[in-house]
């Protein structure tokens, strides 16, 4: 099975539906208040990323990379940078599609794997803004090498990821009330750690199958790819979200610079 594709086809439903709050365009509204310079995104559920992080935004060449659903790139495209969103999911473009059309917007959208980011784009950018998303893929050092090919040297990568301990718990037997008990061994991987059975339930109900990282290839794989880590910070979610956010930082979040 091409896990990637049927990831896409889950998005792509999960953003149809339009419960999911990675799939609710802002409002224009928050477009106005960017334009005027008064902005905020986020890589992680709840902390906006500090400003300090972005650099020189107005003009800066931007990508979000598997990061559309009409939120983080309108937002910096409001506030003056030049936008290209790349992500598998056309639904999910389709919102960053809406957004630019109703407030005005001149956005670049790229439907493609950002495993393979390289074959549809070319750089260099300033920036990179990559929302928590790199759970759906296998492999993350194509992604890391990729993100410092396409960045001028200086240029910054701003990336969220998941607790890889989230990964040890099995999550659907804490949503049906049942004990906070260590399942499964890390790195997870749903289509190799659980039930064939409960795998293909998922695939017939597409919901995505995602992956732990650990730190190493998180952070490490950064570094490995010639990047600098000069900034991190953790947040949490919301107990209606996970019992495990009574516990422990549910998301982490780097700035990663490329050397001059």
């Amino acid at each position: 099975m091409d896990i990637h594709r049927h990831n896409a086809k889950a998005w792509n439903v999960e953003s149809d539906g339009g419960e999911s709050p990675w799939c609710q365009p802002v409002g224009a509204d928050v477009i106005a208040a960017a334009r005027r310079g008064d902005w905020s995104v986020i890589l992680t559920p709840n902390k906006s990323v500090p400003k300090d992080w972005f650099g020189e935004l107005a003009g800066a060449r931007v990508l979000c990379l598997a990061g559309s659903g009409g939120q983080q790139a309108p937002v910096l495209a409001a506030a003056g940078a030049d936008v290209t969103v790349l992500d598998i999911s056309a639904a999910q473009l389709a919102k960053d599609r809406l957004v630019a059309d109703r407030d005005g917007l001149a956005m670049t959208l790229v439907e493609a794997d950002m495993t393979r980011l390289a074959d549809h784009i070319s750089g260099p950018f300033d920036l990179i803004c990559h929302p928590i998303s790199n759970l759906f893929i296998a492999d993350l050092a194509p992604v890391w090498r990729q993100c410092a090919d396409v960045l001028r040297p200086g240029g910054r990568l701003l990336s969220g990821f998941v607790n890889p301990d989230f990964w040890l718990f099995d999550h659907d037997e804490l949503e049906a009330g049942g004990p906070l008990q260590v399942r499964h061994k890390l790195p997870f991987d749903a289509a190799r750690d659980l039930p064939p059975a409960l795998v293909q339930g998922r695939i017939e109900k597409h919901e995505a199958l995602e992956f732990s990282h650990s730190l190493q290839a998180q952070i490490g794989g950064q570094i490995e790819a010639g990047l600098l880590i000069a900034g991190f910070y953790e947040d949490d979610w919301s107990d209606a979200a996970t019992p495990l956010n009574a516990y422990m930082p549910t998301g982490f979040a780097t700035l990663a610079i490329k050397p001059d």
